[in-house]
């Protein structure tokens, strides 16, 4: 068993190598896009299924309490952890409109939306990206493999951060790592040093 979690953790090293490689420059596009957005008085919702709505939570939560230093709590919300509204919009209507209908209701062109999706085939996503598309929000979208069904859909204004590899744990260490580093950006162009992104 040791030799395995070896193995696992050698294997995330790599694909950890990978993002380094590739993903720096999305990743710094992302950072300046919400920077903005908060800026100009916008907000940042979150949303993802499964281990992808507690990277949403977590985002979140890093954005409105504090990351790693001292400074005023930023505009964001994650729409995957208000079970009454997920439960009953999934009951009324579908489980595909679960974060589509709090966009609709909460979303304002000048917000982004950073949908987490590992496949980027998750339907929910899918129609939570077009719900932002039609309130003027742009999106920020954590994907893995080729993309999926995300990648079509990414506007000439939108990011997509595609984490290399197909295993979904990988993926979303990956996605938790660009996480931590949004966060980091954010906060030193907000409060430390604005020309840094």
């Amino acid at each position: 068993m040791s030799r395995r979690a070896r193995a696992l953790f050698q294997d995330s090293i790599d694909t950890k190598l990978a993002a380094m490689r590739a993903l720096p420059h999305a990743v710094a596009d992302a950072a300046r896009a919400m920077r903005d957005a908060l800026r100009q008085g916008g907000k940042i919702m979150s949303c993802g299924n499964g281990g992808s709505a507690a990277d949403a939570q977590h985002f979140s939560s890093e954005l409105l309490n504090r990351f790693e230093r001292e400074r005023p709590s930023l505009a964001a919300i994650a729409l995957s952890t208000d079970s009454s509204t997920l439960t009953s919009i999934a009951n009324d209507y579908a489980y595909r409109q679960v974060f589509a209908r709090q966009i609709e209701g909460l979303g304002h062109a000048g917000d982004i939306l950073l949908a987490i999706s590992t496949s980027g085939n998750s339907g929910n996503i899918l129609r939570a990206i077009e719900a932002a598309h039609e309130k003027g929000a742009r999106v920020v979208a954590l994907t893995g493999g080729d993309g999926g069904k995300v990648a079509p859909l990414i506007a000439p204004d939108d990011i997509e951060i595609r984490a290399p590899g197909r295993s979904t744990a990988r993926v979303q260490e990956v996605h938790l790592l660009v996480i931590h580093c949004l966060c980091d950006l954010i906060d030193c162009a907000l409060f430390d040093k604005p020309e840094a992104l």
